[in-house]
């Protein structure tokens, strides 16, 4: 992860993204760098526009908080429903228990 870290920190100082750069950035944190996952990262993130990345992860961050409404909307109904359930089996058994006393 801190190496996605390094090369986020490299973009936002507008540093170019490479091996050299972010293994300097990855030094100074006390990450020692291991060089298959530095080229890894960054061959993977040449054709990656950053800028455009970040903003359709902060519109998802937005959008996700108001999906999540109706789902704790739904739970609260089933809690209610279950709370119904648990009445009606309550009264069932007390005319069950005031049926018996009549032939006891």
């Amino acid at each position: 992860m801190e190496y996605v870290y390094g090369a986020l920190l490299l973009h936002s100082a507008g540093k170019d993204i490479d091996a050299e750069n972010l293994k300097k950035v990855l030094a100074e944190a006390g990450v020692k760098p291991d060089d298959a996952r530095l080229k890894s990262l960054v061959d993977s993130l040449k054709e990656v526009k950053i800028d455009e990345v970040l903003k359709n992860a902060a519109a998802a961050a937005v959008a996700a908080p108001a999906a999540a409404a109706p789902a704790e909307k739904k739970k609260a109904e089933k809690k209610e429903e279950a709370k119904e359930e648990k009445k009606e089996e309550a009264n069932e058994e007390e005319a069950l228990a005031g049926l018996s006393s009549l032939f006891g």
